[in-house]
């Protein structure tokens, strides 16, 4: 799957798939395995699926904007500002991705860390002034690669705090919460399933209400994925679109689910929020995603946000990390790259684990 994913990505280019993300993306094997890996050359303004300055700056403030902090705001967006300036100083952005597929949560899968001394030292050599990234590890997702990437000497920076369920027929299905989402689904007279055929008004019905909700009512440092990801993103296995259509088959709402190694996720999701909210096309995306999931007999990585929705129905935090390999660069930089270790690891991690971001 990763050879087509970058094959595509190289003969379309990344912006017709991913309109804000500039990455050249390159195909990377260690025996069985080849990962995706995404190159940038340090612009600033992209998603933060590519980009680190996006991802601990931008989206951060488009954060503060939502949660309403009052006169603490303030505060924090000096914060940002002092952050920025060590991102920007230290180039940060002018970074490799490793087993980046583009997505806001990267499944590793299979990967445990084979191959990473190696692939660490012949992409140093090949972009010596490019700090290494792996996005989207954490200790219940990918247990090894942390191990692994920590053995070999990577910075870990605390990213994010993710809500995973164990067992979703345990922890989810006998919830209230969950009980009431069925009934939404039900009452709405949604016809609900798997879209194995996807039309071409159906990739641009699912990339725009995506839009609808990641970037419009969120953040622009969102990726914003086009209808032909969509359509790609299906035809070479790489989501499962689940949709509910109304009575005339337009889409109302739906959810991708991405699987890899026993867990599943949903890094697209989406639904009409031109409708009530009392229809609960929110809850009936969610449901069909973690429904899906338990019938495959995967454990669910609910990914960030919503936190008091995500811990109702069953999820626990956890806190997700970005390693950083930065060892074959300039002294400046990689002092840099300490003072932002030390910074985030004292004062990220704690807020993040006592707010349930």
């Amino acid at each position: 799957m990763a050879a087509s994913y970058v094959a595509r990505l190289a003969s379309d280019g990344t912006r017709n798939l991913v309109t804000n993300a500039a990455s050249r993306v390159l195909l990377l094997g260690s025996g069985p395995i080849d990962l995706p890996v995404t190159v940038d050359d340090g612009t600033l303004g992209h998603s933060y699926v590519s980009s680190p300055h996006s991802a601990y700056v931008l989206y951060a403030r488009d954060e503060i904007a939502l949660l309403g902090l009052g006169h603490a705001r303030f505060a924090a967006e000096a914060v940002l500002r002092t952050l920025s300036g060590l991102l920007r100083a230290m180039r940060l952005n002018r970074a490799v991705h490793l087993d980046n597929w583009l997505l806001s949560t990267n499944l590793h899968g299979e990967w445990q860390g084979t191959g990473l001394a190696a692939m660490r030292t012949l992409l140093s050599a090949r972009f010596p002034d490019h700090f290494l990234i792996i996005r989207s590890l954490d200790p219940w997702t990918c247990p090894a690669l942390l191990d692994a990437v920590c053995h070999d000497g990577w910075t870990l920076l605390p990213a994010r705090q993710v809500w995973v369920t164990d067992d979703l027929a345990a922890s989810w299905l006998p919830r209230g919460q969950t009980r009431a989402d069925a009934k939404a689904l039900r009452r709405s007279g949604l016809q609900t399933g798997r879209a194995d055929n996807l039309s071409e008004r159906d990739c641009a019905r699912i990339a725009d209400l995506y839009h609808q909700l990641y970037v419009g009512r969120y953040s622009a440092i969102n990726p914003i994925f086009t209808p032909e990801f969509v359509r790609v993103a299906a035809a070479i296995g790489l989501l499962t679109f689940l949709v509910a259509r109304d009575a005339q088959g337009q889409i109302m709402a739906f959810s991708a689910l991405r699987s890899a190694g026993g867990v599943g996720t949903v890094p697209l999701m989406g639904y009409d929020m031109t409708r009530p909210q009392s229809e609960g096309l929110c809850r009936i995306a969610s449901y069909m995603a973690a429904e899906a999931a338990m019938d495959t007999g995967l454990r669910f990585h609910g990914s960030s946000g919503a936190g008091e929705f995500k811990r109702s129905r069953g999820a626990r935090g956890v806190i997700e990390y970005m390693a950083v390999d930065g060892r074959h660069l300039s002294a400046p930089r990689r002092a840099g790259l300490a003072v932002l270790a030390a910074g985030l690891n004292a004062f990220m991690k704690p807020m993040l684990e006592r707010n349930g971001w």
